[in-house]
């Protein structure tokens, strides 16, 4: 089989929210991979879409903050529409090397995954101590969950088939959008794989509120047991 034409079938989606400093660099680095990258400005207050359009993204605006999940759905949603069989999501706060989507690629490519997910705990020294300890405990609960051995289930750097994706019906509009993609695509039936990334953390604030976004992610994964099999 001859590998895919990554050029031709996949976007970038990058979900923003105030990420003037970084998001141009992100999509330079990124464009070498894909054709098209899609920026979705949720809601930014900042120079964010000035910057994007310079980089020649296609900025797509929220004109309010709807969340990291929706921006996502918007992103992937938009990359279909257009097309495109694949979408590469990455951050746009510099935490996600574009160096690294090759990976997701071939590992497409060889195994015939529809969702590939970035595993950074091979460096798992370099992640912060108490999101390391978040991650683990999140990725153990989903593991449990849907019974399929995870390792990074909180990494936004993905590459999905959309005609699968097409298929979910997402119901959350946050961080905990991330988990609930992930629980229906196996859920659907469908087969993902891990790649390691590089661990990159200080070039841009996290957007991540502990307290609200980890009680949200709880209300959701705990609305999921009644349903969980055991």
């Amino acid at each position: 089989m001859e590998p895919t034409n990554w050029l031709k079938v996949c976007a970038a989606v990058i979900p923003c929210f105030n990420e003037e400093d970084t998001v141009r660099d992100i999509i330079d680095r990124a464009t070498p991979y894909v054709s098209t990258v899609l920026v979705v400005d949720d809601g930014s207050t900042d120079l964010t879409q000035l910057r994007a359009t310079e980089a020649a993204a296609r900025v797509i605006r929220h004109s309010t903050k709807r969340g990291k999940g929706m921006a996502l759905r918007t992103g992937l949603e938009q990359a279909r529409a257009e097309g495109f069989v694949w979408a590469l999501t990455l951050d746009g706060d510099g935490q996600h090397a574009p160096e690294d989507i090759p990976k997701f690629f071939e590992c497409a490519d060889r195994t015939g995954v529809e969702l590939v997910i970035g595993n950074r705990f091979t460096q798992s020294e370099q992640i912060p101590w108490v999101r390391r300890r978040v991650n683990r405990w999140m990725t153990a609960r989903l593991a449990k969950l849907t019974r399929v051995p995870l390792e990074d289930s909180q990494c936004g750097f993905r590459l999905i088939r959309l005609e699968p994706f097409a298929q979910l019906k997402l119901e959350t509009c946050h961080f905990e959008t991330e988990s609930e993609l992930l629980v229906k695509f196996l859920g659907a039936g469908f087969q993902l794989r891990s790649v390691p990334v590089q661990v990159i953390y200080g070039k841009g604030k996290s957007k991540i509120r502990p307290v609200s976004d980890t009680w949200r992610w709880m209300r959701w994964w705990l609305a999921q047991q009644p349903n969980a099999r055991r």
